[in-house]
C-alpha cells in the first residue's frame, strides 16, 4: 500500500534539528525508500536511527553516495561549501544537491558545477538537535529556493516538488535578495536579543533586572537561546549585508530617540509598527501534538478513511485526531493521534493486519 516514493534514495549531511525534521518528513510521507543520515557524530547518528529520523547511518563520504538520488546539506553555514566538496567526487551525474543554508549567495556561487538548488526552510526552534527534530516544523513553512541561470531546470523542478510534498511553502528568490531579506528578518534580530540580553547581564542590578523581565522581554530575546555556534556562522557568514541592515535598523532606533521629545510624532510611529506587526502572517503548524502519533501510507482509492476507522474501532482504539498529510497519485500519507501509547500500539497492530505500513518515532 505504500505510494511509490519520490526519490529512492536521500542522504541527509548534518544530523541536526532541521536535517533530523526533514528525515521524519521523508518518512512519515513516504518520499523515499531509504533516507541515509551522514553525520560525522556516532551517537548522533545512533539517536536518529532510533527516533526514526533515518533509515542508514554512514559516517563519511564514500562510493555509497553514487546511488544517492538527492542530497541534503544540514551542517552549519561555514561547513556547507567545504562538505560538498568532499562529497562530491563521490556523487552520481544525476545526483541532485539541495541545501537548508541561512546565507545563499555564497553557496549557490560556489556549488554551480553541481546539480545545486539553493534551499532555506524558514523554520527552526531555539532547541537543537536531532532529539528535537519535528516533521510539524516545516508544515505551511515558507521554504526559499534560489534557481539561477545556471540551476538545472529538471533538478529544480524535483527539489519543489519535494519541499510541498514535505507540506511547506515554496517560494523562490534570487540569492543576493534572499541574504537582504533575512537579514533584517532574522539576522539583525538575532543581534539585537544578544545585544539585550548583554544590556541586562552587564547591568549592575542584573538579578532584579532579571526578576523583572517578563513575557515581553522573552518574546524579544528568544532567539538568544539558539546554539550560539550555529548562530555566528549565520550572521558571520552574511556579514556585509548584516552590516549594512544593522546600520539601518540604529538609524531607526535614533529617530525613536528623537521622537520621545514629540509625542505626537512617537505616537504615529507606534501606530505604524502595530499595523505591520499585525499584518504579519501566521504559519500554522500541524494541528496535532508531537506525542503518540503514527503516519500511515495509503493508496489513492476510495473507502481508505472508512477502512482505517473501522480496523480502529474493532479494535477499541480511541483516534485522539486524524490528520491526511497528502495524496498524490500513487497514493499518500495519513496520520493518527492516539489518548495514549498503549493506544499507539495497539492501534498500530490493528492497522498492520489490514496490510497498512506504519511510520513513527522509532519505527
Amino acid at each position: 500500500m505504500r505510494p511509490a516514493p519520490l526519490f529512492r534514495k536521500v542522504a541527509i549531511a548534518g544530523v541536526g534539528l532541521i536535517g533530523g525534521s526533514i528525515g521524519l518528513g521523508i518518512r512519515q510521507r513516504f518520499l523515499a525508500e531509504s533516507v541515509i543520515g551522514l553525520d560525522p557524530d556516532p551517537e548522533a547518528l545512533d539517536t536518529a536511527q532510533w527516533t526514526g529520523v533515518i533509515d542508514e547511518t554512514e559516517l563519511e563520504p564514500g562510493p555509497w553516495l553514487r546511488d544517492v538520488d538527492l542530497v541534503i546539506l544540514a551542517a552549519p553555514v561555514r561547513c556547507q561549501v567545504e562538505l560538498a566538496g568532499t562529497l562530491a567526487p563521490h556523487l552520481g551525474p544525476d545526483t541532485i544537491v539541495t541545501d537548508v543554508g541561512g546565507v545563499k549567495a555564497d553557496i549557490v556561487a560556489s556549488l554551480s558545477h553541481l546539480r545545486f538548488v539553493g534551499g532555506h526552510p524558514m523554520a527552526g526552534s531555539e532547541r537543537t538537535g536531532v532529539l528535537h527534530a519535528d516533521a510539524a516544523l516545516l508544515e505551511n513553512a515558507v521554504w526559499v529556493l534560489t534557481p539561477v541561470e545556471e540551476t538545472d531546470q529538471e533538478a529544480f523542478g524535483q527539489v519543489q516538488e519535494f519541499v510541498t510534498l514535505l507540506g511547506a511553502r515554496p517560494i523562490t528568490v534570487q540569492p543576493a535578495q534572499h541574504d537582504r531579506l533575512v537579514a533584517a528578518v532574522s539576522h539583525v534580530p538575532y543581534l539585537t536579543a544578544v545585544a539585550l540580553t548583554q544590556l541586562v547581564s552587564e547591568d549592575r542590578d542584573r538579578d532584579l533586572m532579571m526578576l523583572l523581565a517578563a513575557g515581553g522581554f522573552r518574546d524579544l530575546t528568544r532567539v538568544a537561546s539558539g546554539s550560539p555556534r550555529m548562530s555566528r556562522d549565520m550572521v558571520a557568514g552574511n556579514r556585509s549585508t548584516v552590516t549594512s541592515t544593522a546600520a539601518e535598523l540604529t538609524r531607526h532606533l535614533e529617530r525613536l530617540v528623537e521622537q520621545l521629545g514629540e509625542p505626537e510624532e512617537l505616537l504615529d510611529s507606534a501606530r505604524r509598527a502595530k499595523r505591520t506587526r499585525d499584518s504579519l502572517p501566521i504559519v500554522r503548524r500541524s494541528l496535532l501534538p508531537r506525542r503518540w502519533e503514527i503516519t500511515i501510507a495509503v493508496p489513492d482509492q476510495p473507502g481508505q478513511l472508512a477502512i482505517i476507522t473501522r480496523a480502529l474501532g474493532e479494535a477499541q482504539v480511541n483516534i485522539k485526531d486524524i490528520e491526511v498529510l497528502g495524496i498524490r497519485e500513487t497514493g499518500g500519507a495519513v496520520r493518527l493521534a492516539f489518548d495514549d501509547e498503549d493506544g499507539m500500539r495497539r492501534g498500530s497492530i490493528a492497522l498492520k493486519r489490514e496490510g497498512y505500513e506504519i511510520r513513527g518515532r522509532g519505527t
